[in-house]
């Protein structure tokens, strides 16, 4: 456990959350209102989840929000519960994002966001002036990064136990595009999924996890990419991405993320090489980093290992042996933001390790920009445009 969790997790005084989006029949609704409460550091006191009024009520039901606390826009529950919440959960799809943050931040309200914090950087930069003018709060949500052996495996990095880092492949195939159900029906994927702007939405949707991640385990910056996209599923939008990047220290990375890879259900999969050793992690056996050093020995780590991060107290809700899994990393991610936001209350800094805000949403979103440059030039291009 880290000293800023420490600090603020032990007083377990819960802070008031209000949901945007997130009924229990939405795509992550009910994933965070579960990962949220699983440490008691967190009460959903308020919220707009659906523009439908039903769904909107029968979730607060659900979620025990009093129907007087229940409200029908984000403007009508920023008007009366500004001063009452400690933050504001954005769940509602990506092309709302930048309307709603900012929103939130010149009413004065903290704000977290689910990924992608924006469109394009343009936004995500105008989000940043923004946050930075009224000194706001903003995390943005990358769940991935809250997995314990996740955090072990950036240690292990931070140490110098792989060495000087090589290259890296960092893929994230899923085969939603491309599935029937039993019957042979087609996927119904949400509208706005459906529909690509600047930035093809399976970038928003994948590939700011795997630029995250990277950031996360190495903090090495992309400095010039060449990728290629194509659509192979059943939706005319772009479903199918590979990148090669350059990265700070002359690290070369390998990108690839895909919604029509037939037998992935969600393959996140990180490989990391270094000059004395290789790291694997893949998200549906998140429990095991697989290492394999210089002289030819393998070592599989898991909570049990003589692991100092994964075996800490803060990840250890049943011993090993008892996997953890997806909501449990939401809830380490939310029981960042409570330590983080803690601090911003008592400070007006926001720091953290493990809590990203606009700055690292931008920096991502002009690598995703980037990538779309390179397609439609078929050439290199560099990362950053500022």
């Amino acid at each position: 456990m880290n000293d800023q969790t420490k600090d603020y997790t032990m007083t377990v005084q819960p802070l008031s959350l209000g949901f945007i989006g997130g009924a229990p029949n939405s795509a992550a609704g009910y994933a965070h209102f579960a990962a949220m409460r699983l440490d008691g550091l967190w009460d959903l006191q308020a919220g707009v989840f659906s523009t439908h009024s039903d769904v909107n009520q029968e979730a607060a039901r659900v979620y025990g929000v009093h129907k007087d606390r229940t409200y029908t826009s984000l403007h009508e529950l920023l008007a009366q519960e500004a001063e009452r919440l400690d933050a504001v959960v954005l769940l509602t799809p990506t092309p709302l994002h930048h309307e709603m943050v900012t929103a939130c931040l010149r009413a004065g309200v903290a704000v977290i966001c689910e990924k992608a914090l924006a469109l394009t950087s343009d936004e995500a930069l105008e989000i940043r002036e923004l946050c930075n003018e009224h000194n706001g709060f903003l995390a943005v949500i990358y769940n991935y990064s809250g997995y314990p052996m996740v955090r072990e495996l950036r240690k292990m990095i931070s140490d110098g136990d792989l060495g000087d880092i090589l290259h890296f492949q960092a893929e994230m195939p899923q085969e939603g595009f491309m599935r029937t159900d039993d019957k042979g029906n087609k996927p119904q994927p949400q509208a706005w999924r459906l529909v690509d702007g600047p930035v093809p939405t399976i970038h928003l949707d994948l590939a700011v996890h795997l630029h995250e991640l990277i950031h996360y385990l190495t903090g090495l910056k992309p400095i010039k990419v060449v990728a290629d996209q194509s659509s192979g599923g059943w939706f005319d939008v772009i479903d199918n991405v590979t990148c090669l990047a350059r990265y700070t220290n002359n690290v070369q990375g390998q990108f690839w993320f895909s919604k029509c890879a037939l037998g992935n259900r969600n393959g996140l999969r990180l490989r990391i090489y270094g000059t004395k050793a290789s790291a694997e992690w893949y998200q549906m056996n998140p429990e095991e980093v697989v290492i394999s050093y210089s002289d030819g020995r393998r070592q599989v780590l898991d909570r049990a290992s003589n692991v100092p991060v994964a075996a800490a107290a803060r990840y250890t809700r049943f011993k090993a042996g008892h996997p953890a899994g997806f909501i449990e990393a939401l809830g380490n991610l939310y029981a960042d933001i409570y330590s983080s936001l803690g601090k911003y209350k008592e400070s007006g800094v926001q720091e953290s390790q493990e809590v990203f805000g606009a700055q690292l949403a931008f920096d991502g979103l002009q690598f995703l920009e980037a990538m779309v440059e390179s397609c439609a030039k078929d050439e290199w291009v560099p990362v950053s445009k500022y």
